[in-house]
């Protein structure tokens, strides 16, 4: 099978940014800045990911232990176990939809900053 298009010339490169040194990459680590930025992002993400945790855990305890609880009727042929599952994902989508807004506004600008100075540096 061939095609009729001409190969791509091969002089046209994409411009990319300068690589920073090894050197550069370290002294960015240890910045103050990248430092805050770590910080900001694990004192969002970590306490998240435990309330999640222990809720999904909490879901598996209930249906394994209060088969009673989960099996109470809601509406009609709804259960509080079909309830509280639907939550999971509502609770994941929520979480997912949260960090993106606290990416966005907190994390992003930051680390754009960082890489752009690196990239000067380069």
């Amino acid at each position: 099978m061939t095609t009729d298009a001409p190969p791509p010339p091969e002089s046209v490169a994409p411009a990319r940014p300068a690589e920073p040194t090894t050197e550069t990459f370290l002294a960015a680590q240890e910045s103050a800045e990248f430092g805050e930025l770590r910080r900001t992002h694990r004192s969002f993400a970590f306490p998240l990911t435990i309330a999640f945790v222990l809720w999904y855990l909490l879901y598996v305890l209930l249906s394994n232990y209060a088969g009673g609880f989960m099996g109470t009727t809601v509406y009609g042929h709804i259960n509080v176990a079909f309830v509280l599952g639907l939550a999971q994902f509502v609770s994941t989508f929520l979480i997912a939809w949260f960090y993106s807004r606290h990416a966005a506004a907190k994390l992003d600008p930051r680390a754009e900053a960082i890489k752009s100075r690196l990239e000067a540096d380069a």
